[in-house]
């Protein structure tokens, strides 16, 4: 595509630039100034003003630009002054005309490019304003190409004041039409600092009109008590010494007319005047970036509730002790009775009951420590400079002692008080990670001592929570390498002996250790996070064998699987039973699903709706090893349950301690009450047998009957063999 012709004058309109005298001419002040503040109020990094003589290209002023010249066979300038109207390019990569024009492909890589041709006061093209950028845009608006063209105006004004002095006004009266066009704040002071120009931006902004300002020191623009930092930057101006200072772009804090206070993001120019100093500002309202940029701090640094410093920031704080090489103590809480407390009296009392909690570990953190909360009713204190075992037990003491006083809150009373795991650097680690490490095993250790309780870190629990990183990094390996086997005690009548079902429970063959029971890894599997996946696994395998021995004859037949409580955390665990016994062909009817204190504490609206779910399917439910913990009666009355288990605990005491047995006389009551059926754990003796059915237990399991079994072998006892389960997914796919 060939460039526009030019008009006929050509010759006239070289004449008129060679009669400005602009080609090899200093850079002129006013002109300089204006291709600033055009880039700044178009946002743009780079604009200029270039005149184009025969064969080359002159950038008389220019901002963002290194270049002094560029022949005019390139110069996109050239398309500009062939036309009346802006000339705009958003992305000259895509444009047939300049894709491969070396100021596009090289320095200064324009990819936007804005022009407006400068003419004299006869019409004579004679240069261009314009504003570039390195990467390409959407568009230039109507107003911008209006912003631009009104700029071109003017400084097209200012080349006809080296003809006369009388171009000055009108120079004047366009720069503050243009000025007025800007949402930003453009001021203009003299060499002592007196505001000399108010734009209409600068009346809205700091409510100061013309007349009311004019003449005024530009200080009046920020608070007296401003006066050093980039806020001294006006009052040097005022004091005809900011120079220096031109070029930069600086935050400050203004002042509106009625006192209200407020950020600015402020540019300085200055250019000279009958040999004075004049200054020229722009000023742009920040608050809402400052806003927004505030909230994204508080929301990467800081916990929402509770307004202290979150995970990140306690790393960060120990990291930064450590780097320094100076000891830190960690201090890690945990409230003691929180769940009941928000459970009893809902999310708006925990919730300040965490906010108080907060402000108690705060006032003990002092000014050197930092508070954290790390989630759910769990807090941390790091107390840099502490290493001294004893002072950090103290430390750890009067947190408790500050947590253990009361909470009141709308008028209730409330005890909690908290535990505390207490570890030290470097007598007890020195990396972050493994220091938070130590201090978390204390806690846990503290917590499984009693309510109050507080751990230093020893070099025991190290070797725990070495066992415990052990134990989870092989169930890692033994989920990819299928390591997982199933075996199956038996379940009788009471009454006659008779098979009624089987608990299915996971063994771990391990490839060292040989055949391990869930209590060597259970409590490691349970928080890990393959344990939905497995537990899906243990599910489909159990039920796929029990149809199987269903198939052969053994009927009634009941299959009891214990369940995890990851499994409820996708809230579909009842669509997920339903898809296996679709698969399996197991009648829900079949299948007991058994549940823990640990998952039916949790009130969790997801648990509720999945048993009522299971339970309308005709699924069983069982509450395993009921009595053992803080389970309520109201949970008999809550929720869907078919059976209570009676733990192994009660049964071994059975026939020897008094207060074992009437346990077991109440939880048979409580079942006959609330019309559940009651199996019995543990069960060895005959003595045992006669005494539980005699108080009216139905069922029961243990060594007495069976211990639990591998598949063929149980299959083998009840006269099974040969019959294999379905195959089912293995337990590494689980998902």
């Amino acid at each position: 595509m060939s460039i526009p012709a030019l008009n006929a004058d050509e010759e006239a309109r070289l004449q008129a630039l060679a009669e400005l005298d602009m080609l090899d001419a200093e850079p002129d002040a006013t002109i300089s100034y204006m291709v600033e503040i055009t880039a700044r109020v178009l946002g743009t990094p780079t604009a200029f003003a270039s005149f184009l003589d025969r064969d080359r290209q002159v950038f008389h002023a220019r901002f963002g630009l290194d270049l002094d010249e560029t022949a005019r066979s390139i110069a996109l300038c050239d398309w500009t002054i062939r036309q009346d109207a802006p000339f705009v390019v958003c992305d000259t990569q895509r444009d047939v005309r300049f894709c491969d024009n070396p100021l596009v492909l090289g320095p200064p890589f324009i990819r936007f490019y804005a022009g407006v041709a400068l003419r004299t006061r006869a019409g004579h093209a004679v240069g261009t304003l314009c504003v570039t950028a390195p990467e390409p845009r959407a568009a230039f608006t109507d107003q911008d190409q209006q912003i631009l063209s009104d700029f071109a105006r003017f400084m097209s004004g200012q080349i006809e004041l080296r003809r006369a002095e009388a171009g000055r006004r009108a120079f004047q009266a366009r720069f503050e039409r243009i000025a007025d066009t800007s949402p930003d704040a453009i001021v203009c002071a003299d060499a002592q600092g007196l505001v000399r120009f108010w734009s209409a931006g600068a009346e809205r902004m700091f409510g100061h009109t013309g007349p009311q300002i004019l003449g005024q020191p530009i200080a009046t623009l920020i608070p007296d008590r401003m006066a050093g930092g980039s806020e001294g930057l006006l009052r040097r101006l005022a004091h005809g010494s900011a120079e220096r200072l031109t070029g930069r772009t600086v935050e400050l804090t203004a002042e509106h007319r009625d006192g209200r206070e407020f950020p600015v993001e402020l540019s300085l120019s200055t250019w000279h005047e009958n040999g004075q100093p004049a200054y020229g500002a722009i000023m742009r309202d920040v608050s809402q970036r400052w806003a927004i940029e505030e909230r994204l701090f508080r929301l990467a640094h800081l916990d929402p509730l509770t307004e202290l410093p979150n995970r990140l920031v306690l790393r960060g704080r120990i990291e930064a002790a450590l780097t320094q090489a100076e000891p830190a103590a960690v201090l890690m809480f945990d409230l003691d009775g929180f769940k009941e407390v928000n459970d009893a009296h809902g999310h708006a009392v925990g919730d300040a009951v965490l906010k108080m909690t907060a402000e108690r570990l705060r006032a003990c953190a002092g000014l050197d420590g930092t508070a954290a909360r790390f989630g759910g009713d769990e807090f941390a204190i790091v107390l840099p400079g502490l290493g001294d075992p004893l002072m950090a037990v103290a430390a750890a003491e009067a947190a408790l002692r500050v947590l253990a006083e009361p909470y009141r809150i709308d008028g209730l009373v409330m005890h909690l008080g908290a535990s505390a795991g207490i570890a030290l650097s470097p007598s007890h680690a020195t990396e972050e990670g493994e220091l938070l490490a130590c201090a978390d095993a204390a806690l846990y250790d503290a917590k499984a001592r009693g309510r109050g309780q507080h751990r230093l870190f020893t070099p025991e629990l190290r070797e725990a929570l070495q066992r415990e990183r052990a134990c989870r990094e092989g169930l890692r390996r033994a989920v990819l390498r299928e390591e997982f086997v199933l075996h199956y005690q038996p379940q009788v009548r009471l009454s006659d002996g008779a098979l009624v079902g089987a608990e299915a429970l996971i063994r771990w063959q391990h490839p060292e250790h040989g055949l391990m029971p869930p209590a060597a890894f259970l409590d490691v599997l349970d928080n890990s996070p393959d344990a939905a996946g497995i537990g899906d696994w243990v599910l489909r395998t159990a039920c796929a064998q029990a149809q199987a021995w269903r198939a052969r004859g053994l009927h009634p037949f009941r299959i009891g699987v214990n369940l995890f409580a990851a499994q409820f955390r996708g809230g579909d665990l009842a669509a997920r039973v339903a898809t296996v016994l679709a698969q399996t062909g197991l009648p829900p009817e079949a299948l007991e699903l058994e549940i823990t204190e640990t998952i039916i504490l949790r009130h969790d609206p997801q648990v509720d709706t999945a048993l009522q779910a299971l339970r309308t399917m005709g699924v069983g439910i069982a509450f395993d090893d009921y009595g053992t913990g803080y389970a309520s009666l109201s949970l008999l009355k809550n929720f869907p349950l078919t059976r209570l288990k009676i733990d192994r605990g009660f049964v071994n005491g059975l026939c020897e301690d008094p207060r074992d047995a009437a346990i077991v006389r109440a939880v048979i009551a409580l079942g006959r009450s609330f019309g559940l059926t009651v199996i019995a754990e543990g069960v060895e003796t005959q003595e045992q047998q006669r005494r539980l059915l005699a108080k009216g237990c139905q069922e029961a399991q243990g060594y007495l009957f069976g211990r639990p079994m591998a598949a063929e072998d149980f299959a083998a006892r009840y006269g099974l063999a040969g019959q294999a389960a379905s195959p089912v997914t293995r337990a590494g796919s689980a998902g």
